[in-house]
């Protein structure tokens, strides 16, 4: 179901943090995005991967905003 698929993004991303903060790194996994997310992110289009990605996991604006900005950082 959906509310099981955006539960299951949500408990992703909180181990993409924990690893994250433990400096495990994993280049795809830490930011938890779809490759259409990734790939609006990396032709610099930000609002429209933010979107996607909200759209995709249900994350709020300030998550979504915080998960494609990190991406976009690396």
């Amino acid at each position: 179901s959906d509310a099981e698929a955006a539960r299951l993004r949500r408990i992703e991303r909180k181990l993409d943090l924990i690893l994250q903060h433990l400096g495990v790194d994993m280049p795809d996994a830490v930011a938890g995005l779809s490759a259409e997310a990734r790939a609006l992110a990396d032709r610099g289009e930000k609002i429209a991967a933010i979107k996607q990605h909200r759209e995709e996991s249900g994350a709020g604006l300030a998550e979504a905003k915080q998960v494609v900005e990190e991406y976009m950082a690396r």
